[in-house]
């Protein structure tokens, strides 16, 4: 044996032979799936919920300190980045909220099938731009 990574790929078998362990797949290799993109996406999401939850928090500072600091975080979420930034937020937090709901129903025993997690997961990902945009052209067109 080289090095001691040699050393730890050997293994025996349920017969009792020496054979070399599998290395693990590398993401060169690895094609990725729905539910890997969706557990990638609930953790970046989460991530955003709290960046976007300091960003809502100087937002309510602001209003309790003066107009005007108040004056100047509304110009900067109503510039087009802040806007960006709160459609953002809008769709992490309704992604994370449905995700959630879909991963209270495996705790429970429900959509551990192939077919169901697929759907499930591409539904998730459909129904969370839908509602995000539902509730976005709600606010500013209708309201």
């Amino acid at each position: 044996m080289k090095d001691v990574r040699d050393a730890l790929s050997v293994a025996r078998n349920s017969e009792g032979k020496l054979v070399r362990r599998p290395l693990s797949p590398h993401l060169q290799v690895y094609r990725p799936q729905i539910t890997s993109f969706t557990s990638i996406m609930h953790r970046a999401t989460g991530v955003a919920l709290a960046v976007g939850t300091l960003l809502m928090t100087w937002w309510l500072v602001a209003t309790a300190t003066s107009d005007d600091a108040f004056e100047r975080a509304q110009y900067f979420l109503g510039s087009p980045i802040g806007l960006l930034l709160l459609f953002g937020w809008t769709l992490a937090l309704v992604y994370h909220l449905l995700n959630g709901i879909r991963h209270l129903a495996w705790d429970i025993g429900i959509g551990f099938d192939a077919p169901t997690y697929r759907s499930t997961g591409w539904l998730t990902l459909i129904a969370a731009a839908a509602v995000s945009v539902l509730l976005w052209f709600v606010g500013l067109v209708i309201w």
